[in-house]
This record gives structure tokens, sequence and C-alpha cells, in this order.
């Protein structure tokens, strides 16, 4: 079993930045690929970026260049950097993580980004 707990999003004003972290209950072992995803209001829930045990990552093309996934091994924890917020990058935050071909998600956290 894995438990997946973001942290607090929060409120930032376009062009700013903002951290998600992700903890993840025990360690990693088994955990081949993680990601965060986002679902705006009205819309279906998207990739945002991907991470693999080998260090791959992949991210959207609306987020290129702006946000960074990374694993901190060392605290069982998903980062996510993002830098250049947009208006258009509002929505529920979620942490996902596929160990041994079952998905583990956590219970999402909101990032608004003001205008």
């Amino acid at each position: 079993q894995v438990q997946l707990v973001e942290s607090a999003g929060g409120l930032v004003q376009a062009g700013g930045s903002l951290r998600l972290s992700c903890a993840v209950s025990g360690s990693f072992l088994g955990i081949n690929v993680m990601g965060w995803y986002r679902q705006a209001p009205g819309k279906q829930r998207e990739l945002v970026a991907v991470i693999r045990s080998g260090g791959a990552t992949n991210y959207a093309d609306s987020v290129k260049g702006r946000f960074t996934i990374s694993r901190d091994n060392a605290k069982n924890t998903l980062l996510l950097q993002m830098n250049s917020l947009k208006p258009e990058d509002t929505a529920v935050y979620y942490c996902q993580a596929n160990r041994w071909g079952t998905e583990y998600w956590g219970q999402g956290t909101q990032v608004t980004v003001s205008s």
C-alpha cells in the first residue's frame, strides 16, 4: 500500500512561483513512475509531468520550461517546482504513483493563479 499526501497549494499572482511536494509513505521501492496531474473546473484531469525511476522526465507542452518535477529519494518526496505561473495553471493538482502496476493518488491540492 502507498499513501500520497500533497502539501498545501495556494494563491499566487501570475508570474509567481510555487512548489508542491508529495510525501510518499514507506519507500520508493517498486514505484517506477510518479507524476503530477491537474484538473481545472469543467475539464478533464490532465498530465502535468512524470518522472521515472531512472530519472527520465516528461512534461505537458503547456508547462515545459516553467515546471520542474523531481524526486527526493532520501525524503521519499515528489516535488513540482512551478515558475512563471499563469492563470490557466489554476487547478487542483494531484500526485500519482505507479507501483507494480497499481495506481495510487493523493487527495489533491488547490493552486490558484490570479491575473
